[in-house]
């Protein structure tokens, strides 16, 4: 039988492909590209998917070697700095890697501890983990609609 971190890490991974995928095909072009008024670029997005999940793997799961300055948390808006498609895909590889790695060292029991944060008050992990899955799936729509629709 699988732990319930194999689940969750499966869950995960299988969720983050609608991310993923997208960015074997994203071109600097890309980046740029909005949807009308809509405040946010494709290049926003993937460097706001990779500091919310180094965001993640420092406050919900305790990985205290992390350092991370979460430009698109702290600006709320698209600066048009996310345009260098090499720098975008390293730094979201390197936050896939660090969540999945303190995720790994989860117990089943660590599932059920509760965490607090300013963001989204007091959860279990595997509830805050939700937070994560839904976050990427849901920045992914919307990067694949400014992919299909989206101009410069």
């Amino acid at each position: 039988m699988k732990t319930k971190t194999a689940m969750m890490l499966e869950l995960w991974l299988e969720a983050r492909t609608r991310f993923t995928n997208q960015l074997e095909s994203i071109s600097e072009l890309d980046l740029q590209k909005k949807l009308g008024d809509a405040p946010n670029s494709i290049g926003f997005l993937i460097r706001h998917i990779g500091d919310v999940e180094l965001l993640f793997a420092k406050n919900v799961f305790g990985d205290s070697t992390i350092k991370v300055s979460a430009k698109t948390v702290i600006d709320k808006k698209d600066t048009g700095e996310w345009v260098d498609t090499a720098a975008l895909k390293a730094y979201v590889k390197e936050s896939f890697e660090k969540l999945k790695s303190i995720v790994e060292q989860q117990t089943d029991e660590d599932w059920g501890t509760h965490i607090s944060t300013q963001e989204f008050g007091t959860k279990t992990k595997s509830e805050a983990f939700g937070r994560i899955v839904s976050h990427t799936t849901y920045h992914a729509g919307q990067m694949a609609i400014i992919q299909k629709y989206g101009m410069v």
